[in-house]
């Protein structure tokens, strides 16, 4: 992959997970010239998860896809002996959505990537959140008030857009089709490069499958009940 000669179209925050692999694969079909970013904020299971989204990226390479930039923004600092960090208690299959909820995460994932954007001349940042994403960090009043913080604070105007953020996981799975998912990962405790199939991430993966009624290519250490 090689940087387009001109400034990408639109930025990506890329996790390596299903709902942003299947978002930059919807942005390149729809011929949107993409750069992706993955955030490296030194969380536990981050190390597998880059290297998820650069293979994902290699699988879909394209003149329209940019090389994947790489930001830093560790919250060791902040979480210091949270689950996130230490790997340790990681909320399991049985757990609710709040379980996994990590306070400022779309926050801090946002402002490095929006100000690498406004400064490389690229007017939109995409992220995927779908509509049933049930944080106030990925509500429509969220998100319109840090970009117009981000516009007042940056160069330039820049958009923050969530091309899914109307869709239910089944809908994106399903634009998901005929793409290496096999190649994300989901997981928030992996075993190597492998699902670990016991946390709360596994088992919404294997029930987004399910829903959509597609096959389950991932490699789980443990099978979720």
């Amino acid at each position: 992959m090689t940087q387009p000669a001109r400034p990408a179209d639109v930025g990506l925050l890329l996790s390596g997970g299903l709902d942003s692999a299947i978002l930059l694969g919807h942005l390149l079909a729809g011929g949107e010239r993409v750069q992706p970013f993955y955030v490296r904020a030194h969380l536990h299971w981050e190390a597998a998860e880059e290297r998820a989204a650069r293979r994902f990226c290699a699988a879909l390479a394209s003149p329209a896809l940019a090389e994947l930039v790489t930001l830093e923004m560790p919250v060791a600092d902040l979480y210091r002996n949270h689950w996130s960090v230490t790997g340790e208690q990681v909320p399991d299959a049985s757990t609710p959505d709040e379980a996994v909820y990590l306070p400022g995460r779309n926050a801090l994932l946002v402002i490095k990537a929006a100000l690498w954007c406004q400064l490389q001349g690229i007017p939109e940042l995409a992220l995927a959140p779908l509509s049933s994403n049930p944080f106030a960090d990925a509500s429509d009043r969220f998100f319109s008030t840090f970009e117009a913080a981000l516009n007042l604070a940056g160069e330039g105007t820049l958009r923050v857009i969530r091309p899914f953020g109307h869709l239910h996981k089944r809908d994106v799975m399903l634009l998901g089709r005929g793409m290496p998912l096999e190649l994300t990962l989901s997981c928030i405790a992996p075993v190597g490069d492998d699902h670990c199939g016991e946390c709360n991430k596994c088992a919404e993966r294997q029930e987004a499958f399910r829903a959509a009624g597609m096959s389950d290519p991932t490699r789980y250490a443990t099978q979720v009940k």
